[in-house]
Formats: C-alpha cells, structure tokens, sequence
C-alpha cells in the first residue's frame, strides 16, 4: 500500500525520539508536508517527501489535503462491561456526587451486578460492538481491564472476553486484572477476606490461563488503602504482573507514591496531585495517565496537566471508556478537552495520545509513530485546513480511514 500526496505526515521517526516524552518534548511534533508513506507486510517500509515517491505495485491511497499519523493508544480503558448506568447520570444531574450514589450500591457495584448476569456470548458481543467503535475513531492500540466483576468467576469472564476480542480483532490489546476496583456487597464487613480472595483465588487462576498482562487497583478512599493497595500490587507481581494503578482522583493520599515505589508502568486519573507527588514522579519512569473526559462527565475538576508537562513529566492521555463515569471511547474528544481544558497544545496532546499511550502499554518500539520497521496503524483524516483543526472542531468526526497492520479497516 502506497498513501501519497500526503498534505502533512506527523509523528515522523527519521531517528528514535525518547521511549518517553518529557517536558517541553511533548510540544515537538516532527512532520512532512506533501509527504508519502508505504506499507509492506504490515508494516511501515520506507516514508519520504513527494518529489522522491517510490512506484509501488499494490493498493495507492491518494490523501491530497488530508493528514496523515499514527493512530491514537488508548492506554486506560474498561471496554469490556455490560449494559449502561444512564440511571446514575440523572442522578448526578439530581447533585448526588459519586461517592453518594457508590454508597447507595450504584457505581461499580451497579455494573458488578449487571456483568455477572450476562452470558459470555452477550458480553463478548457488547464489547466487540464497542471495539469496532473505537477503531472508528482511529485507535489502534488499546488496554482493556477487568474490574467489573469482584467475583471469581465473573474476574475471570471478563479477562476470558478480553481474550476473545484479542483473537476476533486486528487491533492490539493488553489485558490488566482489575479485582481490586471495588470491596463487593458481599464482603463489605470483611475487606480483608476480599484481599485474600483476590490473591490467593483469582490470581492463581488468572496465571494459570495466562490471562493478563498487567495488574490494578483502585486507591481511593471509596475503594482500597494504600497498604491494601501495596499488598495487592505485590502479589500481583508474583506472577510478573506489573502495576498501572488508579489513583488520585479524588484525594491525594500516597498512591503515587506506592505505586512509584512498585515500579508502576503508570498512574492514572491525578485529578488531584501534590508537590510531593510530582517530585515522586519526576524521578521515576512512571507515566502519568490523564482522562479527562472522566471529569468532564461527572462535573469533576481537571487535572493539572500544565503544570505536570512544566514540571518535566511524560503524560499520557487515555478516554477511560466505562460505563459509570466515562461512557465513550472517542479519543479525538480527549485531545479536544486535553487541549480546552487542561491547557495542553494540539502537539502535546498528539504526543500523549500517540508515543507516551504506547510507552504506558510497553509498546513504544512498535507503535505510536510512523517510523521504517513500525507496525503501520495509521489513521487518515478528511480534508482539514491544519493539525489545530482535529482539537478545535470537536463536535466533528474527522477521521475518514483506519489502516491496522497494514490493513484498511474503515
């Protein structure tokens, strides 16, 4: 496949950038005007400029006055659930804040019970519906967890979906285990007991069957402590699952911390986060995940996304896509209240969304930019009058071809 005529090429890798963009890297976006990029076996086998375009036999795309990149990683997401909560959305029109509604049994507890009534087959179906959704909207990259069963059959149902959707899809997927999201009805008196199911039952089996790639935990003070998170992160590397834990989104409480002193490959959310914390992070390889349609939807404060970028941390962005608190997998959305609402530029949010997505998921040699050798998932936009553009129209759908591994999709 030939993609010629290109109006602009970004995310273009002549020499390797950082596995993680930093600081003031973020706002660098290398491009190519008039620019060509070719396809070969799935993956990217040469790019250049128009005036030296190679004669290719095979498929030519020609994208005269669209641009070209790579397409989005979505490094947060908990695609696989079953049915909606529009019922807790009007409630927080009502003002009932989460933590309310989490406490009168909605929340993830309302999603638990909804999953564990659902056939496989249903479930896998929903989720596939969703998947093919994403990719629609040009992420080829994506993380999905579990986290909305707390029981260990239902734990498993999900991370068996996850695996599923691996095999039905050309999109790549990493699974994490997310037991720890919740303290379920049934053990609600016995925290504890819970802990030892999660480590003692679920992970076992999830081993076994070798059903995730990383692990997570909710620390918060409407789910998990820090101590019970540490335990927890521990466990799971016992089985070589790496931490991306959820934290600081509600309360600054030493989540961070223990998941830097863990190795975290990512904290997400830090809607809140202290100068402590930033110190932590500035001397870690931990990627800082931002979701910020998470609080555009519940009415929530954003996170500090200048002043993590000034201080010299990597960010990534993520769309969080879950039935509760973010029901949309709409990456280009996240760019646009990346870039209105935390005060990101269009380069650095392309930057989050692309290489740091990839380098939160481990996958920075093959995914996240157009460079030779690279997996060639690569998006096409419709005609747009510049790269400000795709944040700035946001109500719009300004992706018109998907290619995954060398493949049109859309």
């Amino acid at each position: 496949m030939l993609i010629k005529n290109i109006k602009e090429l970004f995310q273009v890798e002549s020499t390797p950038r950082a596995d993680i963009l930093r600081g003031t890297e973020m706002a660098e976006l290398p491009s190519l005007k008039n620019a060509w990029v070719w396809v070969e076996n799935e993956r990217i086998k040469d790019f250049g400029t128009m005036e030296n375009c190679p004669v290719v036999a095979g498929e030519t795309i020609d994208a005269t006055d669209k641009m070209v990149l790579p397409t989005w990683c979505d490094s947060h997401t908990h695609l696989v659930f079953a049915g909606s909560r529009e019922g807790e959305f009007v409630d927080r029109i009502k003002r009932l804040t989460y933590e309310e509604i989490a406490r009168r049994g909605g929340g993830i507890l309302n999603s638990a019970k909804r999953l564990q009534a659902t056939s496989e087959e249903d479930l896998l179906e929903q989720s596939y519906q969703r998947l093919q959704e994403v990719i629609g909207y040009g992420t080829g990259l994506i993380e999905i967890k579990s986290g909305y069963g707390l029981t260990v059959e239902s734990e498993l149902k999900i991370l068996r979906t996850i695996q599923k959707l691996k095999k039905l899809s050309p999109i790549e997927i990493k699974s994490t285990f997310l037991g720890a999201h919740a303290i379920p009805l049934a053990y609600k008196n016995n925290r504890a007991a819970y802990i030892q199911l999660i480590i003692e039952e679920m992970l076992p089996k999830i081993a076994e069957e070798n059903l995730a790639d990383y692990i997570d935990v909710f620390c918060e003070k409407v789910a998990f402590s820090v101590a019970e998170t540490e335990r927890i992160i521990e466990a799971g590397l016992k089985y070589g699952l790496k931490p991306k834990i959820h934290t600081n989104q509600f309360n600054c409480m030493g989540g961070i911390q223990a998941s830097v002193k863990h190795g975290a490959i990512s904290v997400d959310h830090l809607e809140v986060v202290n100068e402590e914390e930033i110190e932590c992070l500035k001397n870690s390889n931990t990627i800082a995940t931002l979701l910020p349609s998470a609080p555009f939807f519940i009415n929530d404060h954003y996170p500090p996304a200048r002043k993590l970028i000034d201080a010299g941390l990597g960010v990534a962005l993520a769309t969080d896509f879950n039935p509760g608190s973010t029901p949309s997998g709409r990456m280009p959305f996240v760019l646009s209240l990346a870039c209105i609402k935390l005060r990101m530029t269009p380069e650095e949010a392309i930057n989050a969304a692309t290489i740091n997505g990839a380098a939160a998921l481990e996958l920075r040699h093959d995914y996240g930019s157009i460079g030779i050798g690279k997996i060639a998932n690569i998006l096409i936009t419709k005609k747009i009058p510049s790269l400000g553009y795709l944040p700035y129209s946001f109500g719009s759908d300004l992706v018109e071809e998907v290619i995954l591994k060398g493949q049109k999709i859309v």
